[in-house]
């Protein structure tokens, strides 16, 4: 089958996230099923506009804001006619490949979040209650009337607020690091947090729980991992029993994470949150804002969720981490997430079935 996914950024990208990483194990995975895939996305700095990457072909064109534009421009120029499904991959904007994808190819999205909350957090006032508001509004709806697949129950809640009626959920993907042996836990109750130090992520907050629960914990001590604009502010304003180490190493970050007695997420809204993921496959659960994402996640591997306010997060953490420290929690492999060989086939049965396409069609590459 010749597939087309659309994306704003690929994993060259020096803004790539989780859902580039996403998008990179399940392409290269249809592709050793002999899949023929392309990627289309934006300009990377110092990379060729078509290069192969692990067996499937990257197109770029275009930056954050005119990727959309230039995808369809492509399309026009060199892609009509050339592929049977065409997947639109959301990031806040999606390219509405279905309005305009005119061959008889079939198009589906693939929806890791929804802004809403986070446009107050990375856009001027004005800005973010346009999009809030009005843009993304706008641009969901028109989505809507496409088949949908959303990698959570909580993306799939969001977007039928928004219109869409027919979303599938897919799983989320994770590979568990790869150690022989666990860091043994602290003496100490220890509290990790791993994230940028963006304002989406709320960073202060688990600074204000700590300070808190230190009350009644004088012993607790956060670590906190992950870089970002906020660090500096961050760092000057640290409060007694906690350290900041930047980004780290994955070995690093494994080790602290490993040896902590809970991990903390404060995000206004995820997709899934697979740092969630990563604490469980090490043997630390998670206590999280019930927010959208974080609940799947932090739910689906063993974990607390709690109001999204310091103050419960200070009180949750009081209450549960003596007990936490006296007790030894299995590591879960997954943490509510599947293997990236699962994800890659049921993401494939739920393209194929989401976008109706023909038995003959699927047969074109042999699969």
């Amino acid at each position: 089958m010749r597939i087309l996914v659309l994306n704003w950024r690929d994993l060259a990208h020096p803004a790539a996230g989780g859902a580039e990483v996403y998008t990179e194990q399940v392409l290269r995975r249809w592709v050793a099923a002999g899949h023929q895939v392309t990627l289309f996305a934006a300009s990377v700095a110092g990379r060729p506009a078509v290069e192969m990457a692990d067996g499937y072909r990257v197109i770029r064109a275009g930056n954050r804001f005119t990727v959309y534009r230039e995808a369809r421009r492509w399309w026009e120029r060199c892609g009509r006619g050339s592929f049977d499904v065409v997947i639109d991959e959301t990031n806040t904007v999606p390219f509405l490949a279905h309005e305009w994808v005119d061959d008889g190819a079939r198009t589906v999205a693939l929806v890791h979040q929804t802004c809403e909350e986070i446009w107050h957090h990375n856009a001027p006032p004005l800005v973010a209650h346009l999009g809030r508001h009005a843009l993304e509004p706008r641009w969901l709806h028109r989505l809507a009337s496409s088949p949908v697949l959303a990698v959570s129950e909580s993306t799939r809640d969001a977007l039928a607020r928004f219109g869409a009626r027919d979303v599938t959920v897919v799983p989320e993907g994770f590979e568990p690091p790869s150690q022989s042996r666990l860091s043994p836990k602290e003496d100490r109750p220890t509290v990790v947090f791993c994230g940028r130090m963006v304002s989406y992520k709320r960073p202060w907050d688990v600074l204000r729980a700590v300070q808190n629960a230190h009350r009644e914990l004088p012993g607790l001590q956060l670590w906190m991992i992950g870089g970002g604009p906020l660090l500096g502010k961050l760092r000057r304003a640290r409060p007694d029993g906690v350290e900041f180490f930047g980004r780290v190493s994955e070995a690093v970050k494994h080790d602290l994470m490993a040896r902590a007695h809970a991990h903390v997420s404060t995000s206004v809204r995820e997709g899934w949150g697979l740092v969630v993921t990563e604490a469980a496959a090490l043997g630390t659960p998670t206590i999280a804002y019930d927010v959208p994402g974080l609940r799947d996640s932090t739910l689906a591997a063993g974990g607390v969720v709690v109001p999204p306010s310091p103050d419960a997060l200070a009180r949750w953490m009081v209450d549960l981490l003596p007990a936490w420290q006296s007790q030894s929690f299995e590591p879960l492999p997954y943490g509510g997430a599947h293997s990236w060989d699962e994800v890659a086939d049921r993401l494939l049965d739920a393209v194929l079935t989401q976008a109706r396409v023909p038995a003959v069609s699927v047969g074109l590459v042999a699969a």
